[in-house]
């Protein structure tokens, strides 16, 4: 090994690029490889997120309307018929809680729960949930169940 043919380490140098701004005789002195005038020849640019060239931005020109209501409340919706195929699957037998819907990934662990009405509740269950609609509530206690609201 001598000076001729010293050579980084294998995997050490990352930047393999022309140096900028180093003088004419680089051959990417003057503007640096950055062109003549404009925004993106100058310091401390930074394209805006939807920037269109001065253009009227797409989120400005399409209308808006409507509003969302801060207060509302957004609840997952589990139907009977899901927790009888609970019951002939062996699952649940007396009691369906709140954990049972997050292990068997009918809600997850921060989500309110409604139990909604569609289908048949053949099994006599213990069901807690933060809601229920009037046609679930009648149909688990026809079942001979209960309904305990969280």
């Amino acid at each position: 090994m001598n000076l001729s043919n010293l050579q980084p380490a294998e995997g050490s140098t990352h930047n393999q690029n022309k140096r900028l701004g180093r003088g004419e005789g680089s051959g990417k002195g003057g503007t640096s490889a950055r062109g003549h005038k404009g925004a993106k020849s100058r310091s401390g640019y930074s394209k805006k997120i939807g920037f269109e060239g001065g253009q009227m931005p797409l989120q400005r020109r399409v209308p808006k309307f409507g509003f969302t209501n801060i207060n509302r409340k957004e609840y997952q919706g589990i139907n009977l018929d899901n927790l009888q195929l609970l019951v002939d699957n062996g699952i649940v037998t007396d009691t369906v809680d709140f954990s049972v819907f997050v292990e068997y990934r009918l809600a997850t662990k921060n989500e309110l729960v409604k139990i909604l009405g569609r289908g048949q509740l053949k099994s006599k269950l213990k069901i807690t949930a933060h809601k229920f609609t009037a046609t679930a509530k009648a149909a688990i206690e026809a079942a001979g169940g209960e309904a305990v609201t969280l």
